[in-house]
């Protein structure tokens, strides 16, 4: 660091504020932004890679790399042979550093983690029919069209340049393979830190009190036309970032116009609010929604106010020995407070759609697409549509809810995507309990369809989004959900006590293995002499290993504890047969 430092770059070592309080470098890029050209120069004849000065990212992941690489190059000469370095570097950005970093035949083991391939990203959201012509596109052209090309080089020489190579998911390994060219050495899925969502027996009234919150919201969001029963109402939601047709916002606006119809057709007294948590451009809160908030408050004071004056008579005249009169425990004041707050309810217009202004409403795909299957929160619409086009944050004047309580008190989390190379919002609804419905074009479903029988069965709806055609799996998508909205509360309960069960099988004590095998395979290839593996029998790409959950989950966790074991005299095993006695520092970057 010293070194840096007195070169001109700023250099910060520290913890990091979060569980288990991890060693963190930061490097400043800004500071070191005046060597850029020297290092575009760099990249160029060592790498052969030349960067545009119009793309900001490129060139700030390239100062990124270099200062890295210049770190990594200082390290290793101090230490010299002792102890071995591992840097694990994610995505693009962060590959600049490894390609530098072996250039200059720096002595490190090194790891490339693709969490979604860039091309990849680019095409599906051009509506490319991607995962059938994964094998017919012409890479270097589509690159080159949407004027990524030197990113795409980045990538690409960053993966093929790595000792390991490795994907989040499986469905990503093998579109890792088309469009980088290289097959991934290890499947590395992404867990969770479970015990930070682990409730206990607590969830099912976590689930209860934060229910109770949204529906507080939906009071008065739907002030004037609360004509539907809370107690009968479930809560559905779309979480994530904008990606309209990636994450599959345009299928479930389809599906919902089907449900809607569905639930009009067979006459169902249950009432769906759909939120969705996607944050677009916005220049304020919509007036209408903050009305309703105050409305709602209002009234809730007037009811204290009269309850307290009406608690109060009730007290005296029953002190007194009299069966109160209402007449006289109720005057006439108080019944005109009350009907000014009924008609302070009153609403001519529909509830809004959007909670905040938006500033492209007209183009807004989110929007458009409800202009055209016509759900605007009507009387007879037993679908209504809250489009929340922000984060969620608990001082926000409209939903005071943080994601996690949000999450805990919705009923089921909708993410049909199309492109998800993992998928955390499913993943999270799971360890706290809430049934979700996934793809199998995501690494999440992906997973559980490997590992678990009968996902459903344990509130694990799987779209079949691959092989089917878009208006087959709408139909699928409207089934699972309106069979949901059929189930009685007993049957809810049932089976969010079943999610809650697959939260060990999303826990990084059992997904952590895959990354350690990936450790040690990196320091057998870079340090040959001293790591062997060649006789270690370990799935190199799959997770395979990891037991069917099936319904004997006694047997179940009995196979994971089993394999736990097993990992870690593995583990040890290695330990053992290096030759000499290695430390190992191991970096993370990305």
């Amino acid at each position: 660091m010293d070194s840096l430092i007195n070169n001109g770059s700023q250099v910060h070592f520290g913890r990091w504020l979060i569980e288990g309080s991890p060693y963190v470098i930061l490097f400043d890029i800004g500071a070191a932004a005046w060597n850029l050209d020297r290092w575009k120069g760099d990249l160029w004849n060592e790498c052969s890679i030349g960067l545009p000065y119009h793309d900001r990212e490129a060139n700030d992941s390239l100062i990124f790399g270099s200062l890295v690489a210049w770190f990594f190059k200082e390290l290793t000469d101090q230490l010299q042979d002792k102890p071995n370095v591992i840097a694990h570097f994610h995505e693009w950005q962060a590959g600049t550093g490894l390609l530098l970093s072996r250039s200059r035949k720096i002595p490190l083991a090194t790891i490339f983690t693709t969490h979604a391939t860039l091309l990849g990203r680019y095409l599906c959201a051009g509506n490319a029919d991607f995962y059938n012509n994964l094998d017919k596109f012409n890479i270097d052209q589509e690159a080159g069209e949407r004027q990524i090309y030197h990113r795409y080089c980045l990538e690409r020489a960053a993966v093929h340049c790595a000792h390991v190579f490795t994907t989040v998911s499986q469905i990503t390994a093998v579109e890792a393979n088309h469009m980088l060219h290289r097959q991934a050495d290890v499947v590395t899925p992404n867990g969770l830190n479970v015990r930070k969502f682990s409730a206990m027996h607590e969830f099912q009234n976590l689930h209860s009190m934060n229910k109770a919150k949204i529906q507080e919201f939906v009071r008065g969001h739907f002030y004037g036309h609360l004509d539907f029963n809370l107690e009968k109402t479930l809560f559905f939601f779309i979480a994530g970032r904008y990606e309209f047709s990636n994450k599959g916002a345009d299928l479930f606006l389809e599906s919902l116009s089907r449900l809607n119809y569905l639930l009009r057709v067979h006459k169902s007294d249950v009432t769906v609010v759909v939120f969705f948590i996607m944050p677009a451009k916005t220049n304020n809160f919509n007036v209408e929604s903050l009305k309703g908030q105050a409305v709602r408050k209002q009234l809730w004071d007037t009811t204290q106010f009269v309850k307290e004056k009406f608690g109060k008579r009730l007290y005296e005249s029953l002190l007194r020995g009299e069966i109160p009169d209402m007449s006289k425990i109720l005057d006439r004041d108080d019944f005109t407070i009350m009907k000014r707050a009924i008609y302070a309810t009153q609403r001519h217009s529909l509830p809004p759609v959007t909670t905040h202004n938006m500033l492209d409403d007209s183009t807004d795909p989110i929007l458009s697409n409800i202009r055209r299957i016509g759900l605007f929160n009507g009387r007879n619409d037993r679908v209504k549509i809250v489009f929340h086009p922000e984060f969620l944050s608990s001082t926000s004047p409209l939903l005071p809810m943080d994601y996690e309580e949000f999450v805990r008190g919705c009923h089921l989390g909708v993410f049909p995507s199309y492109y998800e190379p993992w998928g955390y919002t499913p993943g999270e609804c799971t360890v706290m309990g809430i049934p979700s419905v996934t793809t199998n074009l995501s690494g999440f479903g992906c997973f559980m369809e490997e590992h678990v029988s009968d996902p459903s069965e344990y509130g694990i709806y799987i779209v079949d989004r691959r092989f089917r055609s878009a208006d087959e799996s709408c139909n699928q998508l409207t089934q699972f959900m309106f069979s949901f909205c059929q189930q009685s509360r007993r049957q809810r309960i049932i089976q969010r006590n079943r999610t809650e069960r697959l939260s060990d099988l999303l826990d990084w004590r059992y997904l952590g293995r895959f990354y350690m095998y990936a450790r040690h395979l990196a320091l057998s290839r870079s340090f040959p002499s001293k790591f062997k593996m060649d006789h270690l029998n370990i799935a190199p790409v799959s997770p395979a290993n990891t037991h069917t959950l099936s319904d004997s989950p006694k047997k179940y966790f009995a196979a994971q504890l089993l394999t736990t074991l097993i990992i870690l005299i593995i583990n040890q095993h290695i330990r053992m047969i290096s030759e000499g006695s290695c430390d190992t520092l191991y970096w993370s970057i990305g």
